[in-house]
């Protein structure tokens, strides 16, 4: 263990600043401007039905639930709720937050990720989970974590994809909908952070993302970085 005095300051609670990138803008969320969008394509016709699966709350048959929650959701600092709204039509598409906020340690972690039809298989996740872990570091946290219950396939995989580093699984971690729930954890170092930063800004450019997908994966440009 190193003993070496850190060149770092604490940081201070994260500052929920709008981060506009090539496709999304991400926004503190707010009931007011984003719930009936948020209802329409989280709940509504067409919609995930897997999007739940892991979340501690939903699905969500009646609006006032939905509204109840979203409200509680927006007032909370830890989690910090963000909004991902398409720069294209200008709808809200999903909803994802900064949580277990540890300023102290410059600890923090994405979580309560949930994204809508209109945003999968598009740049659009990635890109909302770039700006956030942007928006982290620049404020001078110097770990962001990812965690996700270990039997959750797709968050798993996404964490890897998107340049976090897999830690190992908490037994019996918590227990979730009544059930149990092994914790996997992953994170990122700010000291791993710029080649991170680069391969998503590649990834994310004009010249990659062409009319039928994309010219290169984000783990190749990381290799390349």
């Amino acid at each position: 263990m190193s003993t070496t005095p850190l060149n770092w300051q604490p940081a201070h609670a994260p500052i929920p600043d709008s981060q506009t990138g090539r496709f999304i803008r991400l926004e503190k969320l707010d009931p007011r401007r984003h719930s009936e969008d948020l209802w329409n394509v989280l709940i509504g016709p067409g919609c995930d039905e897997k999007l739940w699966d892991y979340l501690p709350y939903g699905p969500f048959v009646e609006r006032e639930p939905f509204d109840i929650w979203l409200d509680g959701y927006a007032m909370s600092n830890d989690p910090l709720g963000f909004c991902v709204v398409d720069l294209e039509t200008g709808q809200a598409q999903g909803i994802l937050s900064l949580m277990s906020i540890v300023p102290a340690h410059g600890r923090i972690e994405i979580g309560h990720v949930a994204f809508s039809s209109a945003m999968q298989r598009t740049p659009k996740g990635t890109e909302a989970i770039y700006l956030l872990a942007k928006l982290a570091f620049s404020q001078g946290y110097r770990r962001v974590e990812w965690k996700c219950d270990n039997a959750n396939m797709r968050s798993r995989n996404a964490a890897l994809r998107y340049g976090f580093s897999a830690e190992g699984v908490f037994r019996q971690h918590m227990v979730v909908k009544g059930k149990n729930r092994d914790t996997a954890w992953f994170s990122i170092m700010d000291s791993e952070w710029p080649p991170i930063d680069k391969a998503f800004e590649a990834w994310l450019a004009e010249d990659n993302q062409v009319a039928g997908g994309q010219r290169k994966t984000l783990a190749q440009l990381r290799g390349q970085a």
